[in-house]
């Protein structure tokens, strides 16, 4: 090269004249130090001056991707990357072609550019994710899989060159034999393979993302999805515990996903109270007279009356008997009652599905069940509703004269003995 002839023609006589015998060692020597002060200087001027004007900038600046580009070490790793294209350089221009010492410093400054190339993309994803995560239309991606995978795809190739740069063969020579080992290659990234896949199908067919209310039975998850990974998804439940799902398990696998409940803005109420079939009866003249100051059953009973009465003036039915004719039932207007309340509760969704139905009696008294949604999904106000709704329900039924079903406890066998001694002893 022309710069090495000229610096070799300027100090080679010099050399020659001094030290005949270690002229060609002071040369190398000589060009060794050159290209360890050229390099300190670059680092010098880009580590303690451009570097820190950058961050200087950075700190005052309100843009996100100039923070997470410095945070990440992005600028640092692009610098070093820098540092050893020079030394590469410089070891070509000052070093002589039959020096040994030229393809032991190129060799290493190639795996240096090479690891800190590496490096640089590194902080460039990790960055990205960063930015990513403070833009909402983003989070639906599981872009850090995504990352991980470019990472480990981009972490072989580098091996490869590295490798190749070593034994001084062409890495296309590597590609061709692990061909044949592509069966052993796919046993041990089994998993990461799995996991790209399965993160391109969830976000694909928007199926999870970072933030939803995931639910999996069988890994005990219960909580909010805070991390989709390459080989797992973590999930923080909601008694602050970390379970954590092999990413391909939710493509596998059935999972419940709460986003919809949650974007909807109503909870499901599904709950309901079991009755005592023997307290079930038609109701009288007192009963509806009683009944009939309540607000919300005003309305009701007097068009209910009016049918029933008309009804029952056209069958000619004789009244007398109560297998003749239509009457009214205590707990058929308990659950007209609920259901008007429902429709006038504050805290209840007016929009959605709201019903009170009669399940099928059983040995544990008639279900009467309460189908409606909350207008909010927050979990602790949720639980709040439901619990007023019962309270009042239970409150409530001794005016419709109906009572709870419950099966007998220790305390009324108690009860029950300690009535029947009195009597055997008065029959005695």
């Amino acid at each position: 090269m022309d710069e090495v002839k000229d610096l070799e023609g300027w100090l080679m006589p010099w050399l020659n004249h001094y030290v005949p015998q270690f002229a060609k060692l002071a040369y190398t020597g000589i060009a060794l130090a050159l290209i360890v002060i050229i390099s300190l200087g670059i680092h010098f001027v880009l580590h303690r001056v451009v570097l820190r004007w950058v961050e200087g900038r950075t700190r005052g600046t309100q843009r996100i991707w100039r923070r997470a580009f410095f945070e990440r070490k992005l600028f640092g790793r692009l610098a070093l990357t820098l540092q050893g294209i020079i030394i590469y350089i410089q070891a070509g221009l000052w070093l002589a072609d039959d020096t040994l010492l030229l393809p032991a410093i190129q060799m290493a400054a190639n795996m240096w550019i090479l690891l800190y190339a590496l490096l640089s993309l590194y902080s460039l994803l990790d960055a990205l994710l960063d930015i990513s995560r403070q833009r909402p239309a983003m989070r639906a991606f599981p872009l850090r899989g995504i990352f991980q995978s470019v990472k480990l795809i981009a972490s072989i190739f580098i091996g490869l060159l590295i490798v190749s740069t070593l034994i001084g063969k062409s890495p296309v020579i590597l590609l061709s034999g692990l061909g044949a080992m592509t069966a052993v290659l796919m046993l041990v990234f089994k998993d990461p393979i799995l996991g790209l896949v399965a993160g391109i199908q969830l976000s694909a067919n928007d199926m999870l993302a970072v933030g939803d209310w995931l639910e999996m039975g069988r890994y005990g998850a219960d909580g909010e999805v805070i991390d989709i990974g390459l080989t797992t998804v973590k999930v923080q439940n909601w008694d602050h515990t970390i379970t954590t799902i092999p990413t391909y398990a939710l493509i596998s696998d059935s999972f419940k996903n709460w986003r919809g409940m949650s974007e909807s803005g109503g909870r499901r109420i599904k709950r309901s109270v079991r009755l005592d079939a023997a307290s079930v009866r038609f109701l009288n003249e007192d009963d509806l007279h009683r009944l009939q100051k309540s607000r919300l059953l005003d309305s009701y009973l007097h068009d209910k009356i009016e049918e029933i009465n008309r009804y029952n003036r056209e069958q000619l039915a004789d009244m007398s008997s109560l297998v003749n004719g239509r009457r009214l039932t205590n707990l058929g207007t308990f659950r007209a009652y609920l259901a008007a309340l429902l429709r006038q509760h504050p805290h209840i969704h007016q929009r959605m599905t709201l019903m009170v139905r009669q399940l099928e009696a059983g040995s544990e008294g008639i279900p009467l069940e309460i189908y409606a949604f909350t207008n909010t999904t927050r979990w602790v106000e949720y639980e709040g509703i439901q619990s007023d709704i019962f309270d009042h329900i239970f409150a409530v039924l001794p005016e419709f004269d109906l009572r709870v079903h419950q099966t007998p406890t220790g305390f009324d066998m108690r009860m029950l003995a300690g009535q029947s001694e009195p009597a055997l002893k008065k029959a005695v």
